[in-house]
């Protein structure tokens, strides 16, 4: 039994965002340097690890779904996996909770179990009961003030080895952690309080990692965070992020880097400038409006209205009229009158975005925003988001069309039997449109070509 345990194979199954990505592979890093064996089929593993997500309730329920689906393939016979481990922001910010109410995991770890990972998992192989955690609010765990906090952290857990993350996924593109935690208070999010308070990563750390990743065959680094604006202010300059993105897309191989999460309210000169103009870096802004409504926002604990919204669109789009913008908005929030939403749509049809989310609001256990009174009717909500996912729908369809005629340089990520699909600068991975190249090419090509047509938030275009 010892020798089987020690040789364990773990397949790791994640949910959620680009930040839960680059945890899971951290994680299996770590497990990979223990001596477990990665496998992608979870069929195949001696355990499961599931990196769930915690932001909303489809994200926890998809989460929910995902273990439960990893339990069904236990046999008994030793045919499919002994264990299922729940990992990621639900485990953590439900921690004994979420334990109590699904027993088919047979142990749910938080995130000071990390760095001891593969002695967690051979232990719950071996059979031994895990006492799960009882969530606390982690941003009491580091110092209020960002220049304290790095010694801090380091004391309590020392640095991790850059090369201790695994790729779990092939493909040109690849994401690169800024930081972890978020130090802004907004009403509605749960997740400072159980990702922390705000830490950078160390530039060389991260120049480290990105030249790792470009000499895995990554082309586009996307860097993320909880707020890619905070970046540095730890460090004592918060300019950081400036200095930092030439040096990155210089590292050999990387053809381009992108930048995500922006809060608007913090959006510097020199931060938008260098976005817009540093080669090699995409002209691309994730910027987190939420709203438009000035009292919507002030309810919800953020900064802006319409006109300050539109001026620094104005300035981007000044410094670079190509430049790729998105963004996400709540619906139905508290307090939210009939005025404040003719306000957000009429934002939205001035600000020409390429792409929005639009997400309904609901209570997150914890949030400040989950005790306000004014709470809108749940089939009002229903009707708010579907009247303002018809009009984004139209408006980032317009939006596309105008970028025919176009010259994009394309990078090449899917390659079938009849099509080539790519990313075009202004087009981030996985949440925004694609475009479909009407010549042969491979993947990790960059193809400069002239859009051609549209369809909805995607683009056909051909090679010059």
């Amino acid at each position: 039994m010892l020798d089987r345990v020690s040789q364990l194979s773990v397949a790791l199954v994640t949910l959620g965002c680009a930040r839960n990505e680059v945890d899971s592979e951290e994680l299996a890093g770590r497990l990979a340097a223990d001596g477990f064996r990665l496998v992608e089929d979870p069929a195949e593993a001696d355990t499961v690890l599931v990196n769930t997500c915690g932001f909303v309730e489809q994200a926890k329920k998809d989460s929910v779904d995902a273990l439960l689906e990893a339990a069904d393939l236990k046999t008994g016979d030793g045919s499919g996996p002994s264990s299922v481990v729940a990992v990621g922001c639900m485990a953590e910010r439900y921690g004994a909770e979420l334990a109590d109410s699904l027993p088919e995991a047979d142990a749910v770890l938080g995130f000071d179990d990390y760095p001891d990972i593969g002695a967690r998992l051979r232990a719950i192989v071996a059979g031994e009961q895990h006492t799960p955690h009882v969530p606390a609010d982690r941003r009491k765990l580091l110092p209020i003030s960002p220049v304290d906090r790095q010694a801090a952290r380091e004391a309590e857990r020392p640095p991790v080895p850059e090369q201790v993350r695994s790729r779990l996924t092939t493909g040109p593109t690849a994401p690169l952690k800024l930081a972890s935690g978020c130090d802004r208070r907004c009403t509605f999010c749960a997740i400072p309080a159980f990702r922390g308070s705000f830490v950078s990563r160390r530039p060389h750390d991260v120049l480290a990692e990105a030249g790792w990743l470009a000499a895995d065959g990554v082309k586009e680094l996307f860097l993320v965070s909880e707020n890619s604006t905070s970046y540095g202010k730890d460090l004592g300059d918060l300019r950081l992020l400036e200095t930092l993105l030439p040096e990155l897309a210089a590292v050999e191989g990387v053809e381009r880097v992108r930048v995500s999460y922006l809060q608007p309210a913090e959006l510097r000169p020199g931060l938008l400038e260098a976005i817009a103009s540093t080669p090699g870096v995409a002209p691309y802004y994730d910027l987190s409006f939420q709203h438009a409504s000035n009292a919507v926002l002030r309810r919800m604990r953020r900064f802006g209205d319409p006109e300050s919204f539109l001026g620094l669109l104005e300035r981007i789009r000044t410094l670079a009229p190509t430049a790729g913008i998105r963004s996400n908005v709540i619906v139905g929030f508290p307090g939210e009158t009939e005025a404040d939403f003719e306000t957000l749509c009429d934002f939205l049809v001035d600000a020409c975005l390429d792409v929005v989310g639009v997400f309904g609001y609901s209570d997150e256990d914890g949030t400040e925003a989950a005790s306000y009174d004014d709470k809108l009717g749940d089939d009002e909500i229903r009707a708010r988001v579907a009247h303002l996912g018809d009009l984004v729908e139209e408006l980032t369809s317009q939006r596309a069309e105008e970028r025919v005629g176009e010259v994009v340089d394309v990078l090449v990520e899917e390659v079938t039997d009849v099509a080539v699909y790519g990313r075009a600068a202004f087009q981030g991975p996985d949440v925004d449109g694609t475009t479909e190249l009407i010549r042969r090419a491979e993947v990790g090509d960059v193809v400069r070509a002239r859009v051609i047509a549209s369809e909805g938030v995607d683009l056909v275009a051909a090679p010059l």
